[in-house]
């Protein structure tokens, strides 16, 4: 067969190859067409890297693996979160400072005080802490609210007004963090407070205004304040208020009681104690001196004859009448208040003495017409006792109001 066809290839002229040197003729085909084609010869290398490195990157995985597998299981760490109070030995200690402002009202009637100042937080929290030359400042400055309630994450000691009338504003914040985690929250606020007034001794009154702040949210035991926290106050001229002076200015410590708190027990409290002195020459030159004029004048029916009856009454009336209505235009001047003040008992001291001479006057009278020389006497020992009387009177008040009240 093989013979056959090679006599019919030799006679067509086409030569006829063994098997063999068929299959070497068509591998140095396929090299002559790679030394041809470049191109292809780097595919054919790149695809070779590849594989190479995908094969590595898998033998790589399964070593990994294996030695995840062989290590013991460990429980993870819990660190305290950053919002709760930072972990110490006893609670928290919070350093408080106030820096009185102003002082805008003092109202005696609805006994409330308006006020501004700069209330400064200090504690230490070492989950704050940082590296000062990685950091690339030499503290952290948190100003303004955005930046205090957006972008500062941590926990700090939430103040509110235990005697609060109403207003607690926040007018500006700045939160400043060392790099130990000693942190600094000074806040400007404004507020209106409730106080204890004690207006026996009005208009010579001394008054302490007690400003208290409270942490909120947790008892003494785990938050407190220091007992070096301190209260001071700045120009004098800003925190003037009429018919008033500033005193002193000082700070204690305090715990308020479990009913008054949000907590699990007495909370800490930060008290600020303002002594103010009311200045009396506003009410004595408007009061005092007028009505005492008022009443000695009532006292001249002693000088008039004694005969005639209708004009001394009619002397006393006046004054009486003057009296009332010099008290009415006082309503909106005078303290409204329930309790009985050293200026109100004056004035109904003096409206008393003003009434006495119109039954002295009529009594004289009386006495007159029956023939008997007494109305002159009585006249005479009116004339320096109702002085004497009004006087003392007048210091009996001041005693009791300094002495027992």
């Amino acid at each position: 067969m093989y013979c056959f066809a090679l006599g019919i290839s030799e006679r067509a002229g086409v030569p006829l190859h063994h098997p063999e040197s068929r299959r070497t003729s068509e591998k140095k085909l396929v090299a002559d067409k790679i030394d041809a084609n470049p191109k292809s010869s780097f595919h054919w290398s790149t695809a070779c890297k590849r594989f190479a490195s995908a094969a590595q990157f898998a033998l790589l995985a399964i070593c990994c693996s294996l030695a995840t597998a062989a290590e013991p299981v460990t429980a993870p760490v819990l660190k305290p979160h950053p919002l709760n109070p930072p972990k110490s030995v006893g609670s928290v200690s919070v350093h408080a400072t106030f820096e009185l402002l102003t002082i805008s009202d003092i109202n005696d009637e609805a006994e409330q005080v308006g006020l501004s100042g700069i209330l400064t937080l200090t504690w230490k929290d070492p989950r704050q802490s940082f590296d000062p030359v990685q950091e690339g400042v030499s503290e952290k400055v948190y100003s303004g609210d955005f930046q205090f309630n957006e972008v500062f994450v941590g926990w700090y000691p939430q103040v509110t007004l235990a005697n609060t009338a109403g207003q607690y504003d926040s007018l500006a914040v700045v939160l400043r963090v060392k790099p130990d985690g000693t942190c600094t929250l000074s806040q400007a606020i404004e507020a209106a407070a409730k106080v204890d007034l004690n207006m026996r001794r009005f208009p010579f009154d001394r008054q302490r205004l007690e400003i208290i702040f409270r942490l909120f949210g947790f008892d003494s035991h785990n938050i407190e304040f220091d007992s070096e926290s301190i209260a001071v106050t700045t120009k004098e001229s800003f925190t003037k208020v009429p018919q008033w002076s500033l005193r002193k200015i000082q700070a204690s410590n305090r715990t308020l009681n479990a009913s008054n708190t949000v907590g699990m027990g007495a909370a800490s409290a930060f008290v600020v104690a303002i002594d103010v002195k009311r200045e009396p020459l506003f009410m004595l030159r408007l009061v005092v001196v007028p009505l005492s004029l008022i009443v000695l004048l009532s006292w001249s029916v002693f000088w008039m004859d004694r005969s005639s009856v209708g004009d001394r009454v009619s002397v006393s009336f006046v004054g009486i009448l003057t009296a009332v209505a010099y008290q009415i235009t006082l309503v909106g001047i005078v303290p409204n208040v329930s309790i009985v003040t050293m200026m109100n008992a004056f004035l109904n001291l003096s409206l008393l003495i003003m009434c006495a001479p119109v039954f002295i006057s009529l009594y004289v009278g009386t006495v007159d017409r029956s023939g008997h020389k007494r109305g002159d006497r009585i006249d005479r020992r009116c004339r320096w006792l109702f002085p004497l009387t009004y006087i003392a009177l007048n210091a009996v008040i001041l005693l009791v109001s300094f002495f027992v009240f």
